[in-house]
C-alpha cells in the first residue's frame, strides 16, 4: 500500500506541530539532503510532531514517490501537492525547503541548514542547521518566534 495521505488541516492538526519539507524527484540538492532530511525525522518524529514530505512536480505519481522513497532511505509519509496547497499556505518557492507550523502558525520557513549559501556553492559541512535548531526548540516545548531563511534550491513552479 502507498503511504500517500491527504493531510487535512483539521482542529487536532491545528494543536500539532507540522514540519513540511519540499522536495522533488528530480533536484540534486533536494536529493543530496535525503540523508540529512531522514535523519532529522528520525530524530523528531514523535507524538505532536508530524512531519511529510511534499512531492511539488506535476507529473508525479504514488509509483514515482515510492521510487525516490526507495532509492533515498525516505520513510517519511509523503503528499502529492497537484494544487500548490501547501505550497501557498507555506509560501515555499524552492525545493528543499521546510516550512515548520505550530498550532497552526508558520513558525519557520526556509533552508534546512546552510551547505548551500548560493545556487552552485556548497559547503562541506553546514555551520547553521536552521531546521534542527526550530525543531530542538518545539521538541523541548519552546515556540520560537517566527522567522524565516533563503532556501537555494529548484525552483517550484505554478500549478498547470
Amino acid at each position: 500500500g502507498s503511504d500517500i495521505r491527504v493531510w487535512k488541516w483539521s482542529a487536532a492538526a491545528m494543536n500539532a506541530l507540522l514540519v513540511l519539507l519540499f522536495i522533488r524527484t528530480d533536484c540534486p540538492i533536494s536529493n543530496r539532503y535525503a540523508p540529512e532530511i531522514q535523519r532529522l525525522y528520525q530524530s523528531y518524529n514523535r507524538p505532536g510532531i508530524e512531519f511529510r514530505l511534499v512531492y511539488t512536480e506535476h507529473a508525479i505519481n504514488a509509483a514515482a514517490i515510492a521510487r525516490h522513497k526507495a532509492e533515498y532511505g525516505l520513510t517519511i509519509p509523503s503528499e502529492i501537492d497537484m494544487d500548490r496547497a501547501y505550497v501557498r499556505k507555506a509560501k515555499a518557492t524552492v525545493t528543499p525547503e521546510a516550512a515548520v507550523f505550530a498550532g497552526g502558525e508558520l513558525v519557520y520557513r526556509g533552508r534546512i541548514d546552510d551547505r548551500y549559501p548560493a545556487v552552485g556553492q556548497m559547503r562541506r559541512q553546514a555551520t547553521a542547521h536552521d531546521l534542527e535548531d526550530v525543531l530542538r526548540a518545539l521538541a523541548a516545548g519552546q515556540k520560537p518566534a517566527p522567522h524565516f531563511t533563503r532556501a537555494i534550491g529548484c525552483v517550484i513552479e505554478r500549478a498547470p
